[in-house]
């Protein structure tokens, strides 16, 4: 099934090239018919094909969606909107993004798919570091999957600059457990958004993932 358009594409280029509220507003109905509505569609049918794996996740496709508005505080760019569509899909969805889940970013220039804990608290990451500790081959096997190396390449994140004594002897045995941060990344085509296999596509991401955001969702819980 295809759930986007060419439109879908077409709006965030011009959207770049027309950031502000009063073209956003002239095209509101084009935004909602082109963009909104369809990804909702298509975050949907997500959600329902990894229940299919996960009977757990229990989620509605808006608690997973992020808004096109941008949070300009503290930012000096003023740009009101995203160029960029994005879906984070896990048990508590967009709230809580140290729960490691499913997120998906669509923009003209590339799907962006990344799993893991991408902003985990200090309990969190004290968590994490302490179940690698005491089993690194475990943690270490998954991460070394042929599929998994493939598909995103490796574990990402900032370093402690510094090791802490009491995590020495076990960064000597994991590296990894220097990290700050737990997370993967891959990238898709743009021209896959509009392709029929969109889903099916994606689905072999979420699957490859699984098994790593499964091992970081037990240490942290």
């Amino acid at each position: 099934m295809q759930y986007f358009t060419k439109d879908f594409i077409d709006f965030f280029k011009e959207l770049a090239k027309n950031n502000h509220k009063d073209w956003f507003h002239a095209n509101k109905k084009r935004y909602e018919t082109s963009v909104k509505k369809p990804f909702e569609v298509f975050v949907g049918k997500m959600i329902t094909e990894i229940q299919q794996w996960d009977p757990d996740l229990q989620v509605e496709p808006k608690n997973c969606m992020l808004r096109i508005n941008r949070d300009i505080r503290f930012s000096k760019d003023k740009s009101p909107y995203n160029l960029h569509y994005t879906a984070f899909i896990s048990k508590v969805g967009r709230k809580d993004k140290s729960i490691p889940g499913f997120f998906l970013r669509f923009s003209p220039e590339m799907i962006g798919i990344m799993g893991g804990c991408f902003g985990p608290s200090k309990e969190q990451l004290e968590k994490i570091r302490a179940r690698i500790s005491e089993d690194p081959t475990s943690f270490r096997k998954l991460i070394e999957n042929k599929d998994f190396i493939q598909k995103f390449g490796g574990i990402k994140g900032e370093t402690m600059k510094r090791i802490p004594k009491e995590w020495q002897e076990a960064h000597a045995k994991e590296p990894l457990i220097a990290n700050k941060q737990f997370y993967f990344v891959a990238e898709e085509t743009p021209d896959l958004i509009i392709s029929a296999s969109l889903v099916d596509h994606l689905m072999e991401y979420w699957k490859i993932m699984q098994p790593v955001n499964k091992y970081l969702t037990k240490a942290i819980l």
